[in-house]
């Protein structure tokens, strides 16, 4: 933000709120039936007034204090303060030129405050309101004191009944209007400091709530873009690892095919045979990529039943044994349930592919306070330090964490593979 910046009224609220205050100054400027009784040496009221019903002077000074409330300015604290003088300035002066201070200062009041709290925080705003507080005692004063700026009356002319009170009659009454009117206006200039920090505060609400909510979205998309990259990589990464290894092989012998055709043709058979195999198997490959693309693990199915025909179809598959046990009393959370089953799919991914083992063993129980699964096989093992592009294992790492379980992993070459995990069961649920 610049130092120094005019803008508009931000809250059309108040804004019109100022504008009733202006109106009921206006209307107490234009009530004077009678002329003021003015000492005849003023030249000067009787140059500013006009035809003996108001001040012309009052009126353009309240005018303009509705005029400069259009624009609020922003920025520098001096200029903020040099615009809410003026406000006062403007105001004491439709009351020196205009007379009827108990009806117009109140509400000239009301509006410099009013903008007091939507240019400065709260202490500055209670500054702004005892300044105007003790401007409202102060022309008390002069009109109970019958002091005549300009050698006009700041109080109304009082009804005869009671200028035939006695004097001190007169003044009893007078000082108990006064202290009224000072506690009224006290009470006024509260209510409205209150007011205007309600509307300020909840517009602040809804403003930070607004940032909060576009944030959110950002994140959201941000976390969406990022899972969608993570899934093209994990694909990437599949097709390469499987389709690609075995177009590969499969153009290598159907070069060796290709140049032993016309000297050994049996030879060249046996290479095209082995190419028509790892045409079967990547093709296999692609329908079981495809296939786990398509498939939500999600489908009003329990999680029991989930890993039961995710066994069976391993075992059909890769013809590796797997012994399972499973013991499950919760009703897990779809997150939950998606998170172990994708890390269970992901552990048999890995076996078949790399482990060359011949047996499985899945075991997931439930206590009172965790869930625990382990996936064991006897195959080759390897080193995990030798591991630096497992994605799949980083995968289920990350799912896990998420959850705020515990992934570990535990192999050596010859020895096989073992993932333990531990999720705590309040998150499960």
């Amino acid at each position: 933000m610049p130092r120094f910046a005019w803008k508009q009224h931000p809250f059309r609220l108040l804004l019109y709120l100022e504008w009733i205050l202006l109106g009921i100054a206006l209307l107490a400027l234009f009530s004077l039936l009678l002329p003021f009784p003015v000492a005849p040496s003023h030249r000067l009221y009787h140059l500013l007034n006009l035809r003996g019903k108001f001040n012309l002077g009052a009126l353009v000074s309240i005018a303009l204090l509705g005029i400069i409330g259009l624009r609020l300015p922003f920025g520098s604290r001096l200029v903020r303060g040099i615009y809410i003088s003026i406000g006062f300035g403007l105001s004491w002066l439709a009351v020196l030129l205009g007379g009827r201070a108990e009806r117009v200062f109140p509400a000239l009041l009301l509006i410099v405050v009013i903008r007091a709290c939507l240019l400065f925080p709260w202490r500055d705003r209670i500054i702004v309101a005892i300044l105007a507080y003790i401007s409202f005692l102060s022309v008390l004063i002069m009109s109970f004191l019958r002091i005549r700026p300009l050698g006009i009356p700041l109080g109304r002319t009082l009804p005869l009944p009671m200028r035939r009170l006695p004097s001190e009659d007169l003044q009893s009454v007078l000082a108990n209007l006064a202290l009224n009117s000072a506690m009224l206006f006290g009470l006024v200039l509260a209510f409205v400091l209150l007011l205007v920090g309600a509307v300020l505060a909840e517009h602040q609400s809804r403003e930070k709530l607004t940032a909060a909510n576009h944030r959110l979205r950002q994140y959201a998309l941000m976390i969406e873009n990022q899972a969608t990259l993570q899934e093209r990589n994990r694909i990437a990464r599949e097709i390469h690892d499987s389709v690609g290894h075995a177009l590969t092989a499969q153009s290598i012998q159907l070069e060796n095919a290709a140049l032993f055709l016309t000297e050994d043709a049996e030879k060249a058979a046996l290479y095209l045979q082995k190419a028509r195999q790892l045409g079967k198997e990547a093709l296999q490959n692609v329908r079981q990529s495809v296939a786990t693309l398509r498939n939500h693990p999600l489908q009003g199915r329990s999680l029991k039943i989930l890993l039961e025909n995710l066994i069976e179809e391993f075992k059909r598959t890769t013809g590796i044994e797997i012994e399972s046990e499973i013991e499950l009393f919760s009703s897990l959370s779809g997150e939950m349930t998606t998170a172990l089953y994708r890390v269970v799919q992901e552990a048999l991914t890995n076996i078949s592919k790399h482990s060359e083992a011949t047996q499985v063993v899945l075991s997931l129980k439930e206590n009172e306070m965790k869930i625990y699964l382990q996936v064991e096989d006897n195959g080759r093992g390897f080193n995990p330090a030798d591991n630096t592009t497992g994605f799949g294992l980083q995968g289920m790492r990350e799912r896990v964490g998420a959850l705020g379980g515990i992934f570990s992993l535990t192999s050596q070459p010859g020895q096989g593979c073992r993932i333990k995990i531990e999720i705590p069961l309040w998150r499960a649920i």
